[in-house]
């Protein structure tokens, strides 16, 4: 088994306020986890108005499959427009039962 985990930092230009902050992170998430049936939370940076660090986890048996989901999952959160990913730290993680 592997898992697959993506810690996205997010700088929000266009935010000037927590609740502004909150409605963008809370859209992205959602629209993340139905998209692409991945684990995904806010993990940091949670009283700062313009960044944000974002959490995602897949699971699964294919490195190569793994990978290139969390890459369609940073370009489809790129896509819409709404923040801009600034830093991005990508770890495979393989278990053994």
């Amino acid at each position: 088994m592997i898992v697959a985990v993506a810690r996205l930092t997010l700088m929000l230009h266009d935010n000037n306020s927590l609740k502004g902050k909150r409605k963008v992170v809370r859209s992205l998430i959602e629209k993340v986890r139905h998209r692409f049936d991945a684990a995904v939370a806010e993990v940091e940076d949670h009283d700062k108005w313009q960044r944000a660090k974002i959490g995602v986890a897949l699971v699964g048996n294919d490195s190569t499959l793994l990978k290139s989901r969390l890459d369609q999952i940073m370009q489809f959160m790129e896509n819409q427009h709404l923040a801009e990913i600034i830093d991005s730290q990508v770890e495979l993680c393989y278990l053994e039962s």
